[in-house]
């Protein structure tokens, strides 16, 4: 192949190399074009449909009001559901310390479930004005639930927060008052005065046996009196 033969073929070699770099710079731009396009329809479908909640369930409240619980979630006004995902509202609800666990569900964008697991307020700790709740974090808030009257050395104190755990709700609802009463025979004695109008001595031994309170009142036809749970299950009923 001659010199001029050479020289072609370098000339050629070099028009496909402009050539392909046009066609690579020309993908590329419809590539980004194609992109800022999407971008640009996406950031518009959501300026302009925000997609708000419309609808919101709450279930597992006892304490908790349902405004209470969605004022917790971040969900006050029904905003966007599109930046309230599921996880960032569950969040927003177990960081509070009436909230043990949260599950948050959505149905759509428009509708969201909350079912809560409540950190339950046991006792209203009168000499301290404090809430006890379950985990034994205590609140200023007050709810209705039982008050304790007077001081409890720390270590049945302690007890008595996981007893009043265990009690059933019902039953917990149903005590109006608690006392710390020690005798010369039990150190861990406690006087429960209920709504209805009863006492009831316990233990903190015991303490478990409240929960059967309805079933052993019923056996006494409503009358009043003192139920001692302390020691077996006796029922002093008032003198008329």
């Amino acid at each position: 192949m001659g010199k001029q033969g050479k020289k072609k073929k370098q000339q050629s070699e070099k028009t496909t190399k402009k050539t392909k770099k046009k066609r690579r710079k020309l993908r590329y731009g419809r590539i980004l074009l194609a992109i800022f396009v999407f971008v640009l329809i996406v950031y518009l479908f959501f300026h302009f449909f925000h997609f708000n909640i419309r609808s919101i369930l709450i279930k597992g409240n006892t304490y908790l009001t349902d405004q209470e619980v969605i004022r917790l979630s971040g969900l006050e006004g029904y905003p966007s559901s599109l930046t309230n995902s599921s996880l960032s509202i569950k969040k927003r609800l177990e960081n509070s310390e009436l909230i043990e666990r949260a599950k948050v569900r959505k149905k759509g964008l428009l509708q969201v479930t909350i079912e809560i697991d409540e950190n339950k307020p046991l006792f209203y700790n009168k000499p301290t004005n404090k809430t006890v709740l379950e985990d034994k974090t205590e609140v200023s808030k007050q709810y209705d639930v039982p008050i304790l009257i007077n001081y409890v050395p720390d270590k049945i104190y302690q007890e008595l927060i996981e007893k009043m755990g265990k009690v059933k709700p019902d039953i917990l609802a149903r005590i109006s008052e608690i006392e710390y009463k020690p005798n010369d025979v039990d150190k861990n004695r406690f006087l429960l005065s209920m709504q209805d109008g009863n006492y009831v001595y316990l233990t903190i031994y015991k303490f478990e046996n409240i929960n059967n309170y309805i079933e052993i009142v019923r056996k006494f036809e409503n009358k009043k009196g003192i139920l001692y749970l302390d020691s077996g299950e006796y029922f002093k009923v008032y003198e008329e």
